[in-house]
């Protein structure tokens, strides 16, 4: 659950305000465990039988075919999209490694982007999730260490000289397209639900002892880390920084030097274990595809080729429009939105037809539509600041 997303939080506070930045924060921790807690529920909503993809419970409440386009695509726009964002990410921790400790003169990004790429051309050749189960919990740890460093540097920095915690933009526009960039940043972070029953399918399940029961105690096990990572990072860091905080809260981290690198290297091992997570699920729905849909031959060496050619396609996207935050925001919005606020709450209504006007009815409802505005607000407010950044940026720089 608590991915690099992290790192964007007191930036999304800095576009939101304390007010609505706290109000939009807390309602998106309660809707996601809630709608979590829906897709555990559902994984075995027929006795006998598990939903072990989200595309199968897609099928299963919307019809074979109509349930494959609905799911398919956000789940493959939601991990490719997570891939990229991580293969900046790494790039990007990388190089601030390499400049805080002087390495050499200072390089391209795209240098650091391309070697981060070439550790996964070797790791995405495992065959499955269970296969990187060790590199998942080295990368679990690492997220909890960097985000206690993100917290406890801001602390001893102190709130900044003359911090102000008013509008970032200079005009009503600017502060509207912010906020609206800011919600897609808060959806990517609080955003696991793409996974969810791929991990739950891990786990065995007899009529006695159903996986939901181990799954749920994980899922509060999650959440409760993901509180004590989330709330303290976002709001410690708008606290000290104030509406000059950067889009990575490492980044406005410059002292004390040693612990900055160190916690560049955590988010570097943390995305290094993130970024197969993601992708483990698109190598697998991609490789399917070829060997039902296009009849290829399932081989090694369509897995090899395959897998480096979604590596190569996240690296030359990451390298083409390195915007941490632009990119965070427009596919919290366009992609994860779908997945974690709405979807699930459209597939209980179906599956679980709750009575008209009852309480599960409204909230499921009221989850729907905030979910829908926000896949249509983020990305607007997400392109016009990648546009903007793009003005002055110099490509493969």
């Amino acid at each position: 659950m608590v991915g690099a997303g992290v790192l964007g939080l007191p930036y999304a506070m800095s576009q939101l305000g304390w007010g609505p930045g706290i109000t939009v924060m807390v309602l998106s921790f309660i809707i996601t465990l809630y709608t979590l807690w829906q897709m555990v529920e559902m994984h075995e909503s027929v006795q006998g039988k598990r939903f072990d993809r989200y595309h199968e419970l897609g099928q299963h409440a919307f019809g074979e075919k109509l349930g494959l386009w609905i799911v398919v695509p956000q789940q493959l726009m939601v991990q490719i999209g997570t891939c990229i964002v991580y293969m900046i990410t790494g790039g990007k921790s990388m190089q601030k490694i390499y400049d805080s400790l002087s390495l050499g003169k200072p390089t391209k990004t795209t240098y650091f982007i391309i070697g981060f790429a070439s550790i996964h051309l070797g790791l995405s050749q495992f065959p499955s999730l269970n296969s990187i189960a060790g590199i998942s919990l080295v990368a679990a740890v690492m997220s909890l260490s960097y985000s206690t460093i993100a917290c406890g540097a801001s602390l001893h920095k102190g709130v900044q000289p003359a911090v102000q915690y008013g509008p970032r933009a200079s005009t009503t526009t600017g502060n509207v397209f912010n906020f609206f960039s800011a919600l897609g940043d808060v959806a990517f972070a609080f955003a696991g639900h793409n996974v969810v029953l791929e991990i739950q399918a891990s786990i065995p399940s007899t009529p006695e002892k159903p996986s939901k029961k181990p799954m749920w105690k994980g899922v509060i096990l999650a959440y409760i880390v993901v509180a004590l990572c989330y709330f303290p990072v976002a709001f410690i860091g708008y606290w000290v920084f104030g509406n000059t905080v950067q889009d990575n809260i490492l980044l406005s981290l410059e002292k004390p030097k040693w612990l900055i690198v160190i916690a560049n290297a955590f988010v570097l091992i943390h995305v290094i274990g993130s970024y197969q997570v993601y992708a483990m699920p698109a190598f697998d729905a991609i490789e399917a595809g070829l060997v039902k849909q296009m009849k290829f031959k399932p081989s090694y060496f369509l897995r090899a080729v395959t897998r480096m050619l979604i590596v190569a396609f996240t690296m030359l996207i990451g390298i083409v429009f390195p915007f941490f935050g632009g990119l965070l925001s427009f596919f919290g919005g366009f992609a994860f939105a779908p997945t974690t606020y709405f979807i699930p709450c459209i597939m209980w209504l179906i599956l679980n037809k709750p009575k008209r006007f009852s309480l599960s009815w409204f909230v499921n409802w009221f989850c729907i539509i905030l979910g829908v505005l926000l896949m249509v607000l983020a990305p607007i407010g997400a392109l016009r600041n990648i546009i903007l950044q793009a003005k002055g940026f110099k490509f493969f720089s």
